[in-house]
């Protein structure tokens, strides 16, 4: 039998268990489905081709160790896949269910990934984390690399409490899911591959986070303290009478029998004041089972709690327990519940288990939690706990125990062929974008790890984007998620190529998508009022524009300026602001000017040549950055879009620097052309 391949070659070194075959492990009683024959792929990938072939893999790989892995139990931890082009969903087998017409269904438990999550509940994980480092004092993450910071993010999942079923034929294989461990190192969890950790739970609905379990509460606020061993002979100084309370004298004067006779009257006496009751006579609706419901422990112990307060006098606890209102009524926790509330309690219980704490929030917010608590433990020696109990065990023998899911070999959609293209380009070497014959995005690198060269390539993000990722980058982002590398959008890397076209319309080489080459900046037009022109004279020493300019970010009160510029107004407008008169040069000097210095004609470059600057005094560039074809991710900086301006050293306009230099040249006369210059200035 030869080995069944997987979609992530990675993935089937290590799904493989070593051990003994699959008929020796299985036992005759537990069911197994086999669905679906194994896919015959069209495309096989080379690299994954030749690990398949090597002799280790299939030495260790026999055929019970492929049908192992691929065996999935309830509680294992999976992959599903519910869409070619999204990264795979993780999910916790609950239960598997066989359909109607023959198929499986798994009952999952949902992780969700911090993609998945808003960006508010993330901050409020990462202050939780960040709290958590403080209180142990672990500079273990701070010392970590970004680059293992980032991937560390994409092993972080948020349990939830919410159910949904699945086609057991969507698995994509086993994962590793635990809760985090503060003793474990966090590099640990990148050491291992398909590793996951979680430490909150999130709830869809309320779009909440929780932690998962309780914290350890330890301290004097929770815990008594313990007082010091006393020697042998020494006193206890403490008053014991004000530290204990004596309920129940053993050596009382009265007899076994006695005891028995009174605790008869007080069940008696119970079920007289039920029938008196109305609400209980509701509940109870026979006499049997208010005599049930009065015998139940509650009645006892304030029966044995009246007869020791009494002095064990029965004339005066029999006295006690029927005053002159009536006899008394004891009802405990199952009594006081009623139907709607039980059958609420036990679909909570289904739900969350034994988390109480939930169960008060979501189903019983009117009941304290000392009440559930104690009715939980009051439920379980209940018949209806006992059927309950029956009813599981026998679903559990008549579910599925686990399933035989084949590898996936359908070939991906979104694989990029390259077989139709010359050898030579199939790594975006030696062709610009758009050249004939070629393919559109052909020349692009890995978005993620900024290859040029790999046996498989997949297109990846929106259509128009164009962006494709290679075979290892595209199996780190189908399972957990996230591009190996950080993203541009926090700043956390430059990109390895830039726009290399300026704005300002310099020629330089350009290797990426023409769409994306040059984008103007988007302008804006200020438009003040006429009140805040006047506002910036009368209150100039309040605002002092030339100090905020040179500090952006520091905030202006503008309610307070406003009501002082109504103040000060009738004041200004009585003594009006000088103008200052500005001298404009006559019209004859320009003219002049531009007759003794014509602007240069301009050749016509070549055709097919790129736009240069002719006879003009040429200008000193900077380096271009030309290291391959650019990504066109959308995440993208300022200076991506638009170059870089502020690295540039700035540069005169052609016209001015030809002006200074035929200033400076000595053959000329310079007073004149000065006095112009300066005229112009």
């Amino acid at each position: 039998m030869l080995p069944i391949q997987t979609p992530f070659p990675s993935l089937s070194r290590s799904l493989q268990p070593r051990g003994p075959s699959l008929r020796s492990r299985i036992p005759s009683l537990v069911r197994f489905v086999l669905i679906n024959p194994p896919f015959s792929s069209a495309q096989h990938s080379a690299a994954a081709a030749a690990e398949r072939e090597s002799p280790t893999w299939r030495r260790q790989a026999g055929p019970g160790a492929v049908m192992a892995a691929n065996m999935y139990r309830v509680g294992d931890y999976v992959y599903f896949e519910n869409s070619s082009s999204n990264p795979l969903l993780i999910r916790r087998i609950e239960e598997l269910n066989k359909t109607a017409n023959g198929n499986v269904e798994a009952k999952v438990v949902c992780f969700y990934r911090r993609r998945d999550i808003s960006t508010t509940l993330i901050a409020l994980a990462d202050k939780h984390a960040r709290e958590m480092e403080e209180e142990m004092e672990n500079p273990e993450m701070v010392d970590l690399p970004e680059k293992q910071k980032h991937q560390l993010r994409h092993r972080e999942l948020f349990l939830s409490r919410q159910l949904e079923s699945l086609p057991a034929t969507h698995i994509r294989g086993k994962c590793c899911v635990t809760l985090l461990n503060e003793t474990e190192a966090l590099k640990s969890y990148l050491d291992r591959e398909d590793a996951f950790f979680y430490s909150l739970v999130y709830d869809p609905q309320q779009k909440t986070l929780l932690a998962d379990k309780g914290e350890i509460r330890v301290g004097n606020k929770y815990q008594a303290d313990i007082t010091d061993l006393l020697k042998e002979g020494e006193d206890d100084d403490r008053e014991l009478e004000k530290l204990e309370e004596k309920v129940w004298d053993p050596s009382n004067p009265l007899t076994e029998k006695q005891i028995d006779q009174f605790l008869v009257v007080a069940r008696s006496v119970g079920t007289f004041a039920r029938a008196l009751d109305c609400s209980s006579s509701v509940r109870q609706p026979s006499l049997h089972m208010s005599a049930a419901a009065a015998s139940r422990d509650i009645t006892l112990f304030h029966a044995m709690d009246t007869l020791h307060k009494n002095g064990y006098d029965m004339t005066r606890a029999i006295a006690a327990l029927v005053p002159q209102g009536g006899p008394v009524l004891c009802r405990d926790e199952m009594e006081e519940w009623s139907a709607s509330e039980a059958n609420l309690f036990e679909e909570a219980l289904e739900k969350y288990g034994k988390d109480f704490t939930d169960i008060q929030q979501d189903f019983l917010p009117w009941k304290s939690l000392t009440s559930i608590i104690e009715y939980y433990y009051m439920w379980k020696t209940t018949d209806r706990y006992v059927q309950q109990k029956r009813l599981k065990a026998a679903e559990a023998e008549s579910k599925l125990k686990q399933v035989y899911i084949p590898n996936y070999n359908k070939p991906n959609p979104n694989q990029l062929s390259v077989n139709s293209v010359k050898p030579g380009l199939v790594n975006g070497a030696g062709a610009l974008p758009g050249a004939p014959g070629q393919p559109v995005g052909l020349g692009r690198a890995c978005e993620s790890c900024y290859t040029t060269s790999s046996y498989q390539w997949y297109s990846w993000g929106p259509p128009n984007m164009q962006c494709r990722l290679c075979a290892s980058c595209w199996t780190y982002w189908k399972k957990y998620g996230g591009l190996k590398m950080p993203t541009r959008l926090d700043g956390e890397r430059p990109g390895p190529n830039r726009n290399n076209m300026s704005p300002h319309g310099l020629p330089v080489r350009h290797g990426g998508s023409p769409k994306f080459a040059v984008k103007t900046r988007q302008a804006f037009y200020l438009h003040t009022s006429q009140m805040t022109k006047a506002a910036r004279r009368v209150c100039q020493d309040l605002l002092r524009s030339r100090y905020l300019a040179r500090h952006p970010y520091i905030p202006v009160n503008t309610a307070a300026i406003k009501a002082e510029c109504a103040i000060r107004l009738p004041d200004i407008s009585k003594k009006p602001p000088s103008l200052k008169e500005t001298v404009r040069k006559p019209l004859e000097s320009v003219v002049r000017y531009l007759e003794a210095h014509p602007c240069p004609p301009k050749s016509d470059p070549p055709r097919g040549a790129t736009i240069s600057m002719g006879s003009l005094t040429p200008i000193k560039s900077t380096p271009i950055l030309n290291n391959g074809s650019p990504t066109i991710l959308g995440k993208r900086t300022y200076e991506q879009h638009n170059g870089l301006d502020g690295s540039k050293p700035k540069v005169l306009a052609p016209q001015w620097e030809i002006m200074a230099k035929r200033v400076s040249e000595p053959t000329r006369a310079p007073s004149g052309l000065q006095d112009e210059v300066h005229e112009l200035d």
